[in-house]
C-alpha cells in the first residue's frame, strides 16, 4: 500500500488541528476557554516565528500516530490471517499479537510525547 507524503502531511495537520480543539474543549470544560487575551498571545506567538514549532508539533505527533495505527492494522491483519491457517495455535498468536501492539503502541506514544516537547 503506497501512501504519498502530500496525504501524510495532510494527515499531520489535522492531527495538529484535532488536538488543538481537543485542548480548547478541555480548556473550556475545566472554565479556562480560549478568552480575548490568549488568543491575541497566540497570534502574537505566530507572528514571531513560533508558528513553525506548533506546525512541526503537530505533524510529529499526527504522523508518529497515523503510523501506529497502520501497524496495529497490519498486525491485526496478520494474526486473523494465521489464526485461520492454524486455529490451534490461537493463543500463541493472540499473545504474540498483542505484545507487538503494544510496542507500537509505545513507539507512538514516544512520538506524541516528542511533539509536546517541541512546543516547549
Amino acid at each position: 500500500m503506497k501512501i504519498s507524503m502530500r496525504k501524510l502531511v495532510g494527515f499531520g495537520l489535522a492531527a495538529g488541528v484535532l488536538a488543538f480543539l481537543a485542548t480548547q474543549t478541555a480548556m473550556a470544560a475545566a472554565g479556562g476557554a480560549l478568552t480575548g487575551e490568549a488568543l491575541a498571545n497566540a497570534l502574537k506567538m505566530a507572528k514571531t516565528g513560533n508558528l513553525g514549532r506548533g506546525i512541526g508539533a503537530g505533524l510529529a505527533a499526527g504522523l508518529g500516530v497515523v503510523g501506529a495505527g497502520l501497524g496495529v492494522g497490519r498486525i491485526g491483519g496478520s494474526s486473523v490471517e494465521a489464526v485461520a491457517r492454524q486455529p490451534e495455535a490461537a493463543g500463541t498468536i493472540f499473545t504474540n499479537m498483542i505484545i507487538t501492539a503494544g510496542m507500537v503502541e509505545g513507539a507512538a506514544l514516544f512520538a506524541i510525547v516528542g511533539g509536546f516537547i517541541a512546543l516547549l
